[in-house]
């Protein structure tokens, strides 16, 4: 097995701000694992909040030794031998998870969605992320996002309220509200949740601080909206202290190592009654079809990683009036742009 790798930086359409900072190229590292004549693709979308940089994947997938290995159908092994080399390094070992599974739905002949078992005219709609940012300029990007029947809106930020208005001034369409953490402190993020809940927000995700579950678990019993896990569902193990503080979990391959432990996190979560949404960071189409291969299993998605770039390396995973359309390639049901034009 030959695992290779190259750096390609995303180009935002706008410039992404959350709580935490503002990004307009966010760092990608396409991984290629090629294998009797068969090339798998993946993808690490690395992030400081969890301690990653490019240089950091790079040399990861540096550590990787595949030799001992005769295929990648010991995926199992791979994947166990790959998550021990250290610890973190979430959106490197990402890469390589994915790879694989690509590289074994090109081998079997079929879309991964297909190898488990799911039906794909039963994902969900994908929210569409409105970042922070200037009055005009969210009005801008409402607008723009005319085809999204759901709002993945950014807040943590003073002016909260004037963001939710601004866009309620243009649109009575489902609004999802993401704080990254931005409140600290429970009172506080009891009042916005409050007064959002009667601005029809569905759900709050990450309202306090990761490290303070005594507050969120707290606010849970002031609030009458759900309370989604995003900074604090990392892996698997993280499930069973979530439970009882969260209402559901916002999985992201590139925080808890990819498609192997997503399966495992998402029969996890349904067996203790918690609501799933599959999220994304900035990615291109690689990674965001390989979290749409899992999205038949999950309540919400916001896959749109993709969308919010203006130079996509691959196609792959469609959205046709916000939902979620799996094509029938197999293994990722990726191509690179390339391959597309040339043909």
């Amino acid at each position: 097995m030959k695992l290779t790798w190259k750096y390609f930086g995303l180009e935002l359409i706008h410039t992404f701000t959350i709580a935490r900072g503002s990004e307009v190229i966010d760092p990608c590292i396409i991984v290629e694992l090629e294998h009797d004549g068969v090339i798998g693709y993946g993808e690490a979308a690395p992030t400081g909040r969890y301690g990653e940089t490019k240089d950091t994947v790079i040399d990861f997938l540096k550590s990787v030794n595949l030799a001992p290995f005769k295929d990648p159908f010991l995926s199992e092994d791979i994947l166990a031998c790959v998550d021990a080399l250290a610890p973190g390094n979430t959106s490197a070992k990402t890469a390589v998870d994915l790879a694989l599974h690509d590289w074994i739905g090109k081998k079997l002949g079929v879309p991964l969605w297909k190898l488990w078992g799911l039906d794909k005219e039963k994902t969900p709609f994908t929210s569409f992320t409105i970042g922070i940012d200037k009055l005009e300029v969210i009005e801008q990007k409402v607008r723009e996002a005319e085809i999204y029947p759901i709002l993945k809106v950014k807040v943590g930020v003073p002016n909260d309220e004037e963001i939710i208005k601004t866009i309620r001034k243009i649109t009575d369409k489902v609004i999802r509200v993401d704080a990254n953490e931005g409140w600290t402190w429970k009172e506080m993020a009891r009042d916005k949740i409050l007064w959002l809940e009667e601005q029809g927000v569905e759900f709050i995700e990450q309202p306090l601080p990761a490290s303070d579950l005594d507050g969120t678990a707290w606010l849970r019993e002031q609030v009458h909206m759900p309370v989604l896990a995003d900074e604090n569902a990392i892996r698997l193990h993280d499930l069973p202290r979530l439970h009882g503080v969260f209402d559901g979990i916002n999985i992201k391959l590139m925080k808890c190592t990819g498609l192997r432990e997503a399966l495992r996190m998402i029969h996890t979560a349904k067996a203790m009654d918690m609501k799933i949404m599959l999220g994304c960071m900035i990615e291109s189409s690689v990674a965001i079809s390989a979290a749409a291969q899992l999205s038949p299993l999950v309540d919400y998605a916001d896959l749109d990683g993709n969308i919010l770039i203006r130079n996509d390396p691959f196609v792959g995973v469609k959205v046709a009036g916000g939902k979620l359309m799996l094509n029938d390639e197999p293994g990722l049901g990726v191509k690179r742009m390339s391959e597309i034009s040339n043909r």
